[in-house]
């Protein structure tokens, strides 16, 4: 019997009816106690019969041992007892099998049944021979019908798909076939296993069925979730359009808030003016009648004492028609487009300004007050007006929009009334001609083109340079009552304002005016400045004189900016020492100029230590160069900061160039290149420390190189007496003609044995400033000293004697002076215009006092009346002894001054109590003449 046989059969058993379990105990009663295993007599069994064998009651162990091997097949079975009328035939000798269970009479799986379900043993009729007996080993001949119990507990569950039979006397009972002879032939899988095995199934599909609810249950999460973020976007989209009307409505507000401003403006503006002439008038009105009354007293106190004719006299000359004028105002009555300027002084008419395209009145000229004008926001009243992704700007006359190419702009994108500026990359309010013929309508890419009346003939001639020159004076020391005992009165630290006087206030041209020792400059263009100074001081330090210029507020040190600075060495206060300080720059009206003595520390007092020389003709004097003359103006500095060696060519920066163009530093930094011909008049100043006694004796030395094609040739040189262990400055200036494409390079030198230390700061002090003139409008000349002829000896006023170097100049020309043969020195103008000198003199002297002096002959006077000749110095330098263990000393001479077809300079040399050794012309000793159109 296979396994599933023996399933049904365990099963089976499970399911005999009461008739069937009677039947089975009847059969076990029937058999021998000791034929089983386990026998069963007991009161517990109601089996008379006493009990035998292993396992009774009272045998070996109350509990027997288990075990668990089997029968095999080939044990042999008890044969049926015999019918009771015969005696029992001798029973053959049995084997006691031992099994593992505590029954008898049970094979296999059956022994771990229960006992009330177990099937029991049934007498059988002892087979005859010769009837067809089964073979050895089966003991079941016909099929025993058991109760299908797994049937009918599979038919419990309907959802297996296992219907449950009906009840019946053919299907109460199933037809089991098997051998039983031998134990472990017919083990099936228990009940218990199989009733898990259909729960477990059971248990799946529930599972199964709750994992389904769990789905369609998250489905519908997932759906909400869905809806809920639909609303979620469709409140989001409705706070966002609510934002929009909110933005629209705050520009609607902004704009209606303009309005409304300017409107307040307008009002406040005319209502202000309104008042102020009513006062005015009123208060003018007042000062007239009690003038009246006063005369009408007047007139009776003196008519009791007169006579009627001398009363008519006094009426006449006193009278109505001479008394009420202004007492603030222009002195003649402004026209209909004028308005009375009180700014000027004294005050006068001015014409009233027009608003400019791209801006809105806001009130009208009138007689005290010019027209106002408020520039017009586009962005504000039009705000789509560069789209609705595009940023606009408002800029003075115009707009910007942000991100549009030009290409864009140049189809009409700026609107009516607006073109596209290339220059300024924005959009900007086509011009009004203002009744003016119109020659060019406004495009979306060009302006108005009006055609305007010819300006009236002026005869005041325009004017492409200007010479100006004053006098420069130490101020005196301010004497307080209340200050510390660390700080004296009069000290020069940190600074000391030199004050700068011409002798009268302002300038003929309006060029400058002059305001509490300072210079104020009225008109844009550019300048060259140059200032001689002497002194002789005892501080513990060294002195630094400067130039510096107030353009701007947002500018450090409230505003000031270095231009230019020199270096005064600590003598002790033995002897005078003479600096020359120049720079280049470009003014706009309002900016202010100053020239400073600085001091490093506290320890110099102007009083005690301070000595200034009151040097001859002009100290301080500067051009004036007009933006239409095309000058250039550049300022570089050094860019050394620690530098120990001999000698070295300094490395510059660019600080400012009106024209970057036309000229530029190198790609190196060391030189200055120049795109077009033209006259460079430049200055170098380097501050340096030295150290070593070889210093002292042989000085240093800066030299100028321009370089043309790759050749360079020397320009000008200048000397320096050295100092050991003390801070000084060497400064060299000059003037130069270039050609396209030519550099200029600077080198300073110093003796083999001298260890220099040199600086780059921004205090003016190492700097290069130039300036650049277009060679139609400027002319250079540059000479030495003479080879013979010069003064030596006990020198009194005598004139120093030139050889040109420089190629001929149109405009100025050395002339020979008369019965001289080898030298000359006269330079005479051949035209108009203005000149600068600069002049450096190496020599050996003994003298206390040596003075250089330029003189000029004809041309302007002092007084700047045209044609009147005059003879006297120009302007003036002084020096003192010679260092101590210097073998050379060194003078410089710069100054700028106007000149006149035919005018002549020349120099001459002044020592004081002592003698002029030599005057050296290898180097170090040369004159450079800057000439321009006036």
């Amino acid at each position: 019997m296979d396994v599933s046989g023996l399933t049904v059969l365990l099963l089976a058993s499970h399911c005999l009816s009461p008739l069937d379990r009677g039947v089975a105990a009847a059969a076990a009663a029937a058999e021998p106690c000791g034929r089983g295993t386990q026998c069963h007599g007991g009161p517990e069994t109601g089996d008379p019969r006493p009990c035998v064998g292993d396992h009774c009651p009272g045998g070996r162990s109350s509990r027997p041992r288990r075990h668990l091997h089997h029968h095999t097949a080939s044990s042999p079975r008890a044969a049926p007892p015999p019918p009771p009328p015969s005696p029992p035939p001798p029973l053959p000798p049995q084997r006691h099998l031992h099994t593992a269970n505590e029954t008898r009479d049970c094979r296999g799986i059956e022994c771990k049944l229960p006992l009330r379900i177990r099937l029991q043993p049934r007498a059988k009729a002892p087979c005859a021979a010769g009837d067809a007996c089964p073979a050895a080993g089966y003991e079941g001949g016909q099929p025993v019908h058991l109760r299908d119990r797994a049937a009918q507990f599979m038919g419990d569950f309907p959802e297996f798909g296992y219907p449950l039979p009906p009840v019946s006397e053919s299907t109460s009972g199933l037809p089991l076939w098997g051998s039983l002879a031998s134990a472990g032939e017919n083990e099936v899988p228990s009940e218990d296993a199989l009733i898990l095995h259909l729960q477990l199934s059971k248990g799946q599909e529930k599972l199964v069925e709750a994992l389904r609810a769990q789905q369609v249950v998250i489905r519908d999460l997932q759906q909400k979730l869905a809806d809920q973020q639909d609303a979620l976007l469709s409140q989001q989209r409705d706070i966002l359009a609510q934002q929009q009307r909110m933005y629209d409505q705050m520009d609607t507000v902004k704009a209606q808030y303009g309005l409304l401003s300017d409107t307040v403006k307008q009002v406040s503006f005319q209502g202000l003016q309104g008042e102020l002439q009513s006062y005015f008038q009123s208060h003018l009105a007042g000062l007239q009648s009690q003038a009246r009354s006063h005369l009408q007293k007047s007139y009776a106190v003196h008519k009791m004492e007169a006579d009627g004719k001398e009363v008519v006299d006094v009426l006449d000359v006193l009278g109505e028609a001479h008394f009420p004028r202004p007492l603030l105002g222009c002195a003649t009555p402004c026209g209909p487009e004028e308005f009375c300027e009180f700014q000027k002084e004294p005050p006068r008419c001015e014409r009233c300004t027009m608003c400019p395209p791209g801006f809105f009145l806001i009130s009208q000229c009138s007689p005290n007050a010019d027209r106002m004008c408020q520039d017009r926001d586009e962005c504000l009243e039009l705000p789509s007006i560069c789209g609705e992704r595009v940023k606009c700007l408002n800029t003075p006359g115009g707009f910007r929009c942000l991100g549009i190419s030009e290409r864009e702009a140049e189809t009409g994108l700026c609107g009516h009334d607006y073109f596209y500026n290339q220059e300024l990359e924005e959009c900007q309010a086509c011009s009004d001609c203002d009744g003016h013929p119109v020659s060019a309508p406004c495009t979306a890419a060009s302006d108005t083109v009006c055609t305007a009346s010819p300006p009236p003939l002026s005869t005041e001639p325009v004017r492409l340079s200007q010479a100006w020159g004053a006098n420069v004076q130490v101020p005196p020391p301010v004497r307080s009552s209340s200050f510390s005992s660390s700080t004296s009165p009069g000290t020069i630290f940190p600074g000391l304002q030199l004050n700068i006087h011409s002798g009268k206030d302002e300038d003929p041209n309006g060029l400058l005016s002059t305001q509490g020792g300072q210079l104020r400059f009225q008109q844009h263009g550019l300048l060259w400045l140059d200032h001689n100074f002497a002194v002789k001081h005892s501080c513990r330090n060294f002195l630094q004189l400067g130039m510096r210029l107030n353009g701007s507020q947002e500018e450090e040190e409230g505003g000031w900016r270095d231009l230019s600075g020199v270096r005064i060495e600590q003598p002790e206060g033995k002897y005078f020492q003479s600096v020359s300080v120049s720079c280049g720059v470009e003014v706009e009206p309002n900016h202010t100029l100053s020239l400073v003595l600085k001091s490093p520390n506290e320890h110099c007092n102007q009083t005690k230590d301070l000595h200034a020389y009151d040097l001859h003709g002009h100290p301080f004097s500067f051009f004036w160069l007009s933006h239409d003359t095309g000058a250039v103006a550049m300022t570089a500095q050094t860019t050394v900061s620690v530098h120990y060696q001999t000698s070295y060519r300094p490395a510059f920066r660019t600080v400012s160039v009106s024209d970057a163009y036309m000229v530029g530093l190198t790609h190196d930094g060391r030189g200055v290149r120049f795109t077009e011909s033209g006259v460079v008049k430049f200055v170098l100043q380097q501050a340096l420390y030295a150290m070593g006694h070889t210093c002292v004796r042989e000085g240093f030395s800066a030299v100028a190189y321009a370089n043309h094609n790759g050749s360079a040739r020397e320009v000008t040189r200048a000397f320096k007496a050295g100092v050991n262990y003390r801070d000084t400055s060497i400064t060299l200036s000059g003037v130069v003609r270039v050609h396209g494409g030519d550099t200029l390079t600077f080198e300073v030198t110093s003796p083999a044995q001298c260890n220099v230390r040199y600086f780059g700061d921004s205090s003016g002090i190492n700097m290069l400033s130039l300036l650049w003139v277009p060679a139609a409008m400027s002319s250079a000349l540059t000479a030495t000293v003479s080879r013979t002829g010069l003064p030596s000896g006990a020198v009194r006023n005598k004139p120093l004697f030139f050889r040109q170097v420089s190629p001929d100049s149109k405009q100025i020309h050395l002339a020979t002076a008369p019965g001289e043969l080898s030298g000359q020195k006269s330079f005479v103008f051949r035209e108009r215009g203005t000149a600068n000198v600069a002049l450096h003199l190496k020599l050996i002297h003994s003298c206390n006092v040596v003075k250089l002096s330029l003189h000029r002959v004809g041309g302007v006077g002092g007084g700047g009346r045209r044609g009147q000749a005059k003879v006297g110095p120009v302007a003036q330098q002084v020096s003192g002894h010679m260092p101590e263990g210097s073998e050379w000393a060194s003078l410089a001479l710069r100054t700028s001054f106007e000149v006149q077809n035919g005018t002549t300079i020349y120099i001459t040399l002044d020592c004081v109590r002592g003698r002029v050794n030599q005057i050296t012309n290898q180097g170090g000793t040369n004159i450079s003449i800057l000439w321009v159109a006036l």
